[in-house]
């Protein structure tokens, strides 16, 4: 019997979902449910509002590890874990979307499998919520977060260049730990497209959004499964889901150096009726070939990217798919055992 169903649990109580894309979780899923498990009876925030853990969807993303087996197992261990297994590896947001969608109450919570976030915290984003009268509340972390200066730096720049593109408070504080209204997650995990970054899909319908403080902890000396270049292509594919900015940016770099043709051909033509003399020499045409033909291929580049999200999304290629455990298909282990043959 699931907690929802419980008649122990008035209806007052705030029941949770946690969702928890899986890649690399072999090494940390085990602790990491053993951290929620008491949870999933009455727990009271710090602000005095009784929740419970209701269910936690542990989304498979066909990682490198052996995360399939630990899952089957925890499934075993605790009745509140709920699998979600996926065809192929879509990615961290497309695996959260596809929890979000399996969810069943009124709160979801998505957490990291690698242990940085403390379940704990749950209540303090659970207050936020309450207090500021909010869908929509992310953790912002108290302290700093346990990454090299580069990355953090690096993840600075990229929030405040996407609140700016996107206009929008819900992304200024984004990231992986955060509480959503069950409503709203589901809507979005239902109705967002091929290459919409989440938090920006959170964005467009959320009404407002907040942030709590909480403490980050390290990765339990497991390495970042995000290189510079996974990273880079985030932020890339943050710009592109943010709306049409983007265009603009090609929009006004065409501008800019047009006004800087412009103005380039009044200083030649000044000289011209004063000296008569002009710039002789290859280097000011080729400077201004280079720079307005990287302008036009870096805006053919752009607009490039963005038609080929609107083709992804026309070509009907869904942002995940969610199948059977592969284990009790027709790829299954128990299905290749050799037929047993008749005795004689």
């Amino acid at each position: 019997m699931s907690h929802t169903d419980h008649p122990g649990f008035p209806d007052a109580i705030h029941r949770v979902s946690i969702v928890i894309p899986v890649y690399k979780g072999e090494s940390t899923l085990g602790g990491l449910l053993a951290e929620i498990d008491p949870l999933t009876a009455r727990a009271v925030s710090p602000g005095g509002a009784e929740w419970t853990v209701a269910e936690v969807i542990l989304v498979f993303d066909h990682g490198p590890d052996d995360s399939a087996r630990v899952i089957r197992s925890l499934e075993r261990t605790y009745d509140y874990v709920r699998p979600v297994w996926l065809s192929r590896n879509f990615g961290q947001h497309s695996a959260t979307l596809a929890g979000m969608a399996s969810s069943g109450s009124e709160w979801i919570v998505t957490l990291d499998e690698d242990g940085q976030h403390d379940p704990s915290a749950i209540g303090t984003l659970l207050d936020a919520a309450i207090a500021e009268s909010t869908p929509l509340v992310y953790a912002k972390p108290t302290n700093p977060p346990p990454h090299g200066a580069f990355r953090n730096a690096a993840s600075r720049l990229a929030k405040s260049t996407v609140s700016q593109l996107a206009g929008d408070v819900a992304t200024r504080d984004y990231q992986s730990f955060r509480l959503i209204s069950g409503e709203i997650g589901r809507s979005v995990a239902a109705y967002s497209g091929t290459g919409v970054y989440l938090d920006v899909a959170l964005g467009w319908v959320a009404p407002r959004a907040t942030s709590a403080g909480v403490e980050l902890r390290g990765a339990g000396g497991r390495s970042s499964g995000y290189s510079l270049r996974t990273l880079a292509s985030h932020f890339w594919r943050l710009i592109l889901s943010s709306g049409t900015k983007g265009l603009r940016l090609v929009s006004l770099t065409g501008a800019v150096f047009a006004l800087a043709g412009l103005v380039l051909a009044v200083v030649f033509i000044v000289q011209r009726l004063t000296d008569g003399d002009l710039p002789t020499g290859w280097t000011s045409l080729i400077t201004v070939m280079l720079f307005s033909s990287g302008a036009v291929l870096f805006s053919l580049g752009v607009i490039a990217e963005y038609l080929g999200v609107v083709v992804s999304t026309v070509m009907g290629k869904p942002p995940y798919l969610i199948v059977s455990d592969p284990e009790q298909g027709p790829l299954g282990s128990s299905r290749t055992r050799p037929w047993p043959t008749s005795p004689g």
